[in-house]
This record gives structure tokens, sequence and C-alpha cells, in this order.
């Protein structure tokens, strides 16, 4: 005997139960699509350039959870940071995530003491949390993954995190073996 009860399985009453679970589900998942599309109504989901310090007093306080680049224009790091924030954008629509121009932001920017080009500053509830100067905490490599970048700014829990907080991602790297070839020419 297997010990599983026959009987017990097919117990009346279980088609209600999964029903009951059926609909649960889809109530769950209708309200997660009506949430997307909140987010998507104040902007989330894009990756966009605010023009002045006014537009990121206001838009902190439209979304409780935003991640600003602090960038300028002859910054090159600022490219590679852009790069990663328009895949995170898409893939966090629970973040609204922004730039803007330093040189056009004074006041914010020597309130907020950025001093490294490019700055993430990352804002909950109309409050900054955290802040990424340089790449120091990237690896300091230019070439740092888009996975690294989430791990970090999901420290504050500013962004939904399904991996591991407690260690950054680890990409696995293919290691390139050289092949050397000797012919014996005395054969």
């Amino acid at each position: 005997s297997s010990g599983i009860n026959a009987e017990w399985l097919l117990r009346p009453g279980d088609d209600d139960d999964l029903e009951a679970i059926r609909e649960r589900r889809i109530k769950q998942m209708q309200k997660l699509q009506a949430q997307k599309q909140e987010y998507k109504n104040l902007g989330h989901g894009t990756y966009d350039t605010i023009t002045n310090e006014k537009e990121f007093f206001e838009l902190s306080k439209k979304s409780d959870r935003m991640v600003c680049l602090f960038y300028t224009d002859t910054a090159l790091r600022c490219k590679i940071v852009d790069k990663h924030f328009q895949t995170l954008c898409q893939k966090h629509y629970e973040t609204r995530f922004l730039r803007l121009n330093a040189e056009k932001a004074p006041f914010l920017t020597d309130r907020l003491k950025i001093r490294v080009i490019p700055t993430i500053v990352m804002v909950k509830d109309a409050n900054i949390c955290d802040r990424i100067v340089g790449f120091d905490e990237l690896g300091g490599v230019e070439n740092f993954p888009t996975s690294l970048l989430e791990w970090r700014i999901a420290q504050n829990k500013v962004i939904n995190y399904s991996g591991d907080l407690s260690r950054p991602p680890v990409e696995e790297k293919r290691k390139k073996y050289r092949l050397r070839l000797c012919v014996d020419t005395t054969a």
C-alpha cells in the first residue's frame, strides 16, 4: 500500500475548492494588471529625461519608488547607465526610472552633494533612501552586468527583486582556453 487514500483524493466538494482557488487567482491577476496600468499612466515602464528640479520633486510625490540618474552630456559612463536603465525600466514597472542633467539642476545637485557623475539617486515614499556614486560599487568597471545594477538598486527595496539580496549575482564567465599546437618537424 502506498499510503494514499483514494477516497480522500476524490472527496466531494474538491471541484468547489479548485474553483475558489481559480477565482482568487483571477482576481489577483486582474488586480496586478490594474496596478500595472496605473503605473503605466504615471510613466512607469519608460526611461525619461526630466528637465528641471521641480519635475524631480513632483514625480517623487506621484511615484512611491523612483530611480534617477544625475548625468552630464560629456560623461560617457552615463550612457552605460542609460543602457542598463532602458532594460530595467521595462522589467520593473513598480519603479519610475528617470534621468536629470546635473548641470541643469544646480540647487538639487548641491543639496544632494552630488560631486561625481554618474550618480544614481533612489527615492522611496518621496525620501531619498540611497545612492550609487560612480561605478565603484558596481565593480569599478564599465562592463558590469545589468543584473548587478538591479541587485544594487534592490538593496533598499526600490525595486521588487526575486534573487538573493545577501550576495551580488555572479555572471557565469566562460573560460577561454588557448590551444598551442606543436608540430614535430623531425619525424
